[in-house]
């Protein structure tokens, strides 16, 4: 199986039992890993119910799909992996809240030179960082914040290249 958003997402809308989401879940797919993110309902919330109280209520919610689920979530991540040579992570979102189940961490080997590398230092001097590797990791966070449209966009075209590859000669 190739590992085209579309793709997975067809592969799970079959494999997925129809109870555990409202609606599809949304994939993402990199060189590495693939996140599968589902919609939870959210608890019914009275007027008069207090923030850290419905907070609560979603965190038992997320808790108990993440506990009814595990097995078959496994498995499932079990053939994914088999068939698409990547990891697999679950999240749900609820109340437009996302939480990672699970999630892949990935070294990234870089050079930079010593401009960049004062940024770095700068972050991790002020205490905005823990490290090099957490100031670079807030970088491309606070990038990809701005510069969603563009990247979008940039996505966009990336799978157009793809599906035009898929059609050439060699597919």
């Amino acid at each position: 199986m190739t590992t085209s958003h579309e793709k997975v997402g067809s592969w799970l809308s079959g494999r997925l039992p129809d109870d555990w989401f409202d609606g599809a879940p949304t994939v993402q797919v990199d060189r590495d890993e693939i996140v599968i993110t589902g919609q939870l309902a959210a608890p019914e919330r009275a007027e008069d119910v207090p923030d850290a109280e419905h907070a609560a209520a979603v965190a038992g919610r997320v808790k108990r799909f993440r506990e009814s689920t595990r097995e078959q979530r496994m498995q499932i991540a079990r053939e994914l992996e088999h068939t698409a040579g990547r990891k697999v992570a679950w999240a749900v979102e609820v109340d437009n809240e996302r939480h990672m189940f699970t999630s892949l961490s990935a070294p990234v080997m870089t050079r930079l030179r010593q401009p960049e590398r004062q940024v770095l230092d700068t972050l991790v001097d002020s205490g905005a960082a823990r490290s090099r590797s957490d100031a670079l990791g807030w970088c491309v966070r606070l990038v990809a914040q701005h510069a969603d449209e563009w990247l979008s966009e940039l996505r966009q075209a990336m799978t157009r290249v793809e599906e035009v590859r898929e059609q050439g000669p060699d597919a």
